[in-house]
């Protein structure tokens, strides 16, 4: 687990240890799943492989329970303050980079609507929808807060949106070699993708430099 600062306060590095880790260990969970899917004893298992001795022979709601709890721990609670009105609301929705996001998505689904099913299905054509909606998935997770308590963990996420995109990029840049698509329509991709990338930039400066004011830094 990351190690805790004195203030209890998580910088992005102490977020992308405990993410990163939370990544490893729901890999680990669903690659156990798809391996003894269809094992009679697949609960006791799988409880074993992933240290949860204590579950073995246990209830399935118990099982339920503990599945839903493991990826959840460790990781520092913020700090309730008063949202002025805006409790209920998805502070993720109104930000200008998921918004542009989920444009640029919905402009995909647009674009290779009228495409043949062969061009629809290429891996590089999958990849692409497939890395652009992770990436807005990983900006709702890092602009969900309008007063972000959590600058660490939103810097972390940002940087999962930001690897998310340069595998868009990657399979943009395949679909052009694969003569998927022309040159004009690379450009448009292209475009996009980097107007993204520099907003998500930008936003990762901000917050790096409020980190450091409220740490007392320079």
């Amino acid at each position: 687990m990351p190690e805790h600062h004195s203030d209890n306060c998580w910088d992005e590095y102490d977020w992308e240890r405990f993410l990163q880790e939370q990544e490893r260990r729901t890999e680990k969970y669903m690659g156990l799943i798809e391996k003894y899917m269809d094992h009679p004893d697949r609960d006791e298992i799988i409880a074993r492989e992933m240290g949860w001795t204590h579950l073995i022979g246990g209830e399935s709601r118990e099982w339920e329970d503990e599945v839903e709890s493991a990826f959840e721990n460790a990781a520092p609670e913020a700090e309730e303050e008063p949202a002025d009105g805006l409790q209920g609301c998805f502070g993720f929705e109104k930000h200008p980079l998921y918004r542009q996001a989920i444009a640029f998505s919905a402009e995909l689904d647009e674009m290779f609507a009228g495409a043949d099913e062969k061009i629809r299905e290429n891996p590089a054509v999958v990849e692409l929808h497939s890395q652009t909606t992770l990436a807005a998935a990983k900006l709702a997770a890092a602009l969900n807060d309008d007063d972000i308590d959590e600058l660490g963990m939103s810097i972390a996420y940002l940087k999962r949106a930001l690897r998310a995109l340069t595998g868009a990029l990657d399979s943009a840049v395949q679909m052009r070699k694969d003569a998927l698509i022309d040159a004009a329509r690379f450009e448009v991709l292209r475009s996009r993708i980097f107007s993204i990338r520099d907003g998500i930039v930008s936003t990762m400066g901000e917050y790096r430099s409020e980190f450091r004011r409220r740490q007392g830094g320079s």
